[in-house]
């Protein structure tokens, strides 16, 4: 049995221990916010905070969750007002909108650690989150949006 939590609430596990997270998450926990992009960790649409650290739930399986913490998308922030969300809003960065759960969890990681982070700390931060509409100039104009907000 693994026992983990997510988004606050104790989990427990007795499946398939090689299973990925993310279909956890979507399948059984019905989270849709962590969107499948690729499945082999190179797009970030997967994109979940495993203990704060940001990683593709495609690519972590369920028997590395033993006494950690996922957050996803849903679990930023109760009612979708994290400084990060607001901001997308503000900006309206999405166009088609897929990939923008993966990169606000990727962004609300690099804040975490960077408060107030120069252009190129965002790029590189944010690089292997791939954005197919090419929103990556309304991405990196919220993250300095919420990086004033948070001040």
């Amino acid at each position: 049995m693994i026992s983990f939590s997510v988004n606050g609430t104790r989990r427990s596990f007795d499946g398939d221990p090689a299973m990925p997270l993310l279909w956890y998450l979507r399948d059984d926990l019905e989270l849709t916010g962590t969107r499948y992009g690729c499945g082999v960790g190179s797009c970030g649409a997967c994109t979940v905070h495993l203990d704060g650290r940001a990683v593709r739930a495609c690519q972590t399986k369920m028997s590395e969750l033993t006494g950690k913490e996922v957050t996803t998308i849903e679990g930023l922030h109760p009612h979708g007002e994290h400084p990060l969300q607001i901001a997308w809003r503000e900006i309206d960065v999405p166009q088609c909108g897929y990939c923008q759960s993966g990169q606000i969890m990727k962004a609300a990681e690099l804040l975490r650690s960077t408060p107030h982070p120069t252009d190129r700390q965002i790029d590189n931060a944010m690089n292997g989150n791939i954005c197919r509409c090419g929103t990556y100039p309304r991405i990196r104009g919220a993250i300095k949006l919420a990086a004033e907000k948070r001040s």
